[in-house]
């Protein structure tokens, strides 16, 4: 089987953002290739994270994931920080990647922005860590959003000059397989990404309660052209609808396309309808969150983590092994 990789950050609970832009679509294709899963604490901390709460959303993140389908017994998850091999090839890459490859890169631009009283070098150097993470147990494919596109593209770029640079050939350079869901927008501002930093009504994590999402969806932001119910909408510019074509039926989408377009539905039953639907999906995973949350399971979480760190990290290190050898590096 080919090899995937794919890590998410630890924010602690996880919307549907999250789930609907990656680890939905993770627990689909870990029955296709051999798959490993980490949680990025050290890109976490390229912003400022309390160290109260920091160690908490680590094990809530690793909670979430598994409840959402991931098996840990298939595919490994583990903690990034846990396999030091990752740092220790950033750094390698650091020395062969150019400063104006990483001045490019449109994230560090945009974090430099919402950030800028922290506008540190790890956020600068994101990217090869990045390549790191993905390289050092040489992943054929990687599953990105729209947002990860280039950090991928950079990888690729650097594994090609690492084997120039070294005449190796010992990186091959891994392929992107396009996320499933859409690019999810914020409910209360369709025009930013889905984020708990755009507030709590701007997202729908998935320990809300029935009561919960009703109330989110009930305020969220739909088409500016519907005003009233007898107002003629449309469909492709409602953020909603971008969420009914995830969560809902094939029949209910082309209700509510046409009920919008002909003004023959108000945005209420719309509403009540996806927020229905978002509920049912999700009623399952927010039960298992509550499983894993009870203090004697969270037990079992961390012997999970330290079991998938434990069953790749001689692949990472037989790689680092080799990778210092072709650098010129020795071993004691």
């Amino acid at each position: 089987m080919k090899r995937l990789i794919s890590g998410v950050q630890p924010t602690g609970g996880i919307h549907i953002g999250n789930y609907l832009g990656a680890i939905k679509n993770w627990v689909k294709l870990q029955e296709k290739y051999e798959s490993f899963f980490f949680i990025a604490d050290y890109h976490a901390l390229t912003v400022k994270q309390d160290l109260e709460t920091f160690p908490e959303k680590i094990l809530n993140t690793a909670i979430n994931i598994i409840a959402c389908g991931i098996n840990p017994d298939k595919s490994p998850l583990f903690v990034q920080s846990h396999i030091l091999e990752h740092v220790n090839l950033g750094w390698i890459f650091n020395t062969i990647t150019p400063i104006g490859e990483l001045n490019r890169m449109t994230q560090y631009k945009d974090k430099s922005k919402q950030y800028s009283e922290n506008i540190n070098v790890g956020l600068f150097t994101y990217p090869t860590l990045m390549a790191a993470d993905i390289l050092i147990y040489n992943a054929d494919v990687v599953p990105v959003g729209e947002d990860q596109f280039q950090h991928l593209e950079l990888t690729r770029t650097i594994a090609r000059k690492f084997n120039s640079v070294y005449k190796s050939g010992f990186f091959k350079e891994p392929e992107a397989i396009a996320a499933a869901g859409a690019r999810i927008m914020s409910l209360t501002d369709p025009s930013k990404k889905m984020s708990k930093s755009g507030g709590v009504n701007g997202y729908i994590a998935l320990t809300d309660s029935e009561e919960v999402i009703w109330q989110k969806v009930s305020k969220a932001v739909t088409d500016p052209n519907r005003q009233r119910k007898t107002d003629k909408g449309n469909p492709q510019k409602c953020n909603l609808f971008s969420l009914h074509q995830l969560f809902s039926s094939l029949e209910e989408i082309e209700y509510v396309d046409k009920g919008c377009r002909n003004a023959g539905i108000g945005c209420l039953e719309c509403k009540k309808i996806l927020a229905d639907n978002i509920n049912e999906e999700i009623a399952p995973i927010r039960e298992k969150i509550s499983y894993w949350q009870k203090p004697e399971n969270k037990k079992k979480i961390i012997e999970i983590l330290k079991q998938g760190a434990d069953r790749v990290r001689p692949i990472a290190q037989e790689n680092l092994k080799k990778i210092k050898q072709i650098v010129g590096l020795i071993e004691m």
